[in-house]
């Protein structure tokens, strides 16, 4: 009788546990699907901050300053209009190879206020934010030298993380011209009322350029970013075990071509061809 006990209690731990494992489970599943679903959603609407600037010179460290900051929100991979578009006086006058790029004159910065006016402003739209830059390290050089002068902390510390596009467009076109030119012409982004470098526009061409290099990354998204569902794009099944497909066999023809093929490049690798050693 005690060994029909015993057996009765082990029985009955082990469905107690069973179901408190079962619940655990479910409690789980509710609670961590649409915590699984804000994720998904927050990394695919990830606000992004497509930025440029236009510079006295080429070096920060010499003493060369951001005139001109461009920035251009996406969110979901969309522009939002909430851009960012600043001039700076940098109380000294641009190197000639610089003022033929942009054309800012210092007459025309000469009213404008001084990056340390905006540095906070600057810093609060771009936080926690996605960078996008052509040629990061310069553009970072600068805002990163800016800042330091005030004292404030590193940009990279405030944002998400910078995407050098630069880097991106030589990844994708090897051995090609990889300036946002070129890129504009290659991938059909409009850049016709491009005459000067300005901070914004080239920001606005970059985003266009980005959401076409990086497009197969969202095949299977919407354009809202969220992912495509069968009731909105519904698609017929077909039972395939209907039709019997014919298989083809090779003609003799057709076999010594393949395997003149192989021979050859099992010749021009030296004899190392894997269908060869056996």
């Amino acid at each position: 009788m005690s060994a029909i006990v015993v057996v009765a209690v082990k029985v009955s731990a082990f469905k107690g546990a069973a179901c408190a494992l079962f619940t655990l489970f479910l409690i789980l599943k509710v609670s961590e699907t649409p915590y699984l679903k804000r994720n998904k959603l927050s990394k695919n609407m990830q606000r992004f901050i497509v930025l440029d600037t236009e510079t006295t010179g080429l070096s920060p460290d010499n003493g060369d300053r951001i005139i001109e900051l461009g920035c251009v929100e996406l969110v979901g991979r969309k522009p939002t209009g909430n851009n960012l578009h600043l001039y700076f006086n940098p109380e000294r006058d641009s190197h000639e190879d610089a003022l033929r790029v942009h054309g800012l004159t210092t007459q025309f910065l000469s009213d404008k206020p001084k990056f340390a006016e905006k540095a906070r402003d600057i810093l609060a739209y771009l936080q926690g934010a996605q960078l996008i830059i052509h040629n990061a390290p310069f553009d970072m050089g600068f805002l990163e030298k800016e800042f330091s002068l005030l004292g404030l902390p590193p940009l990279k510390t405030a944002v998400a993380g910078v995407t050098d596009s630069l880097a991106l467009a030589k990844e994708l076109f090897p051995g090609k011209r990889s300036s946002l030119e070129a890129l504009c012409d290659r991938l059909g982004v409009d850049n016709s009322g491009r005459t000067l470098h300005g901070a914004l526009l080239d920001a606005q061409l970059l985003a266009d350029v980005y959401i076409y290099m990086t497009r197969g990354q969202h095949a299977l998204l919407g354009d809202d970013g969220q992912s495509s569902s069968a009731h909105d794009n519904p698609a017929q099944r077909i039972d395939l075990r209907q039709y019997q497909l014919p298989v083809l066999p090779a003609s003799a023809q057709e076999l010594a071509a393949h395997e003149e093929t192989l021979a050859a490049i099992d010749k021009a690798s030296g004899g190392k061809t894997v269908w060869r050693t056996a």
